[in-house]
């Protein structure tokens, strides 16, 4: 498993040089995914970052499937809550985790909006027959109001 994560990072790594000499030119490690949002000056970091998280797939799904998706924090922050719903219902309820700093980053939103959106996710989301997908969509725009109320 090492071996794959070494490799991949290399590869990526690799890239990353053609993409800087042509700046229009996409690099999905360095321009997608979460990495792209949390380093967005940085593409190095950020293309280590999505290798770390999920090998980059997230990245290199997100820039084959629509390059504008690469653009869009909304896109890339919905994605990332839908892929991660369940431990971010159980890090909201702790009050704190990793995937749980993840969004309210890729929201540029402040840890003082987790006791908001951990309120009205007791209310409408927590318990609820909806599916995964419904679920996810709630958080997202629990969370994004709560981020911008904040």
């Amino acid at each position: 498993m090492k071996k794959i994560i070494i490799t991949t990072a290399l590869l990526a790594l690799s890239a990353l040089a053609p993409a800087q000499a042509q700046e229009k030119k996409l690099n999905a490690w360095q321009h997608c995914g979460i990495g792209a949002m949390i380093f967005t000056d940085n593409g190095v970091a950020a293309a280590i970052s999505n290798i770390i998280w999920d090998l980059g797939t997230t990245a290199v799904t997100s820039a084959s499937a629509s390059e504008e998706s690469c653009k869009g924090n909304r896109v890339v922050t919905a994605r990332f809550v839908t892929e991660t719903y369940n431990e971010l219902e159980n890090e909201i309820v702790s009050g704190e985790g990793a995937h749980l700093s993840a969004m309210l980053t890729l929201m540029q939103c402040d840890v003082a909006a987790t006791p908001v959106i951990r309120a009205q996710m007791a209310e409408t989301v927590v318990g609820s027959d909806a599916s995964h997908v419904v679920k996810a969509e709630q958080l997202f725009t629990i969370a994004e109001a709560a981020c911008s109320a904040s």
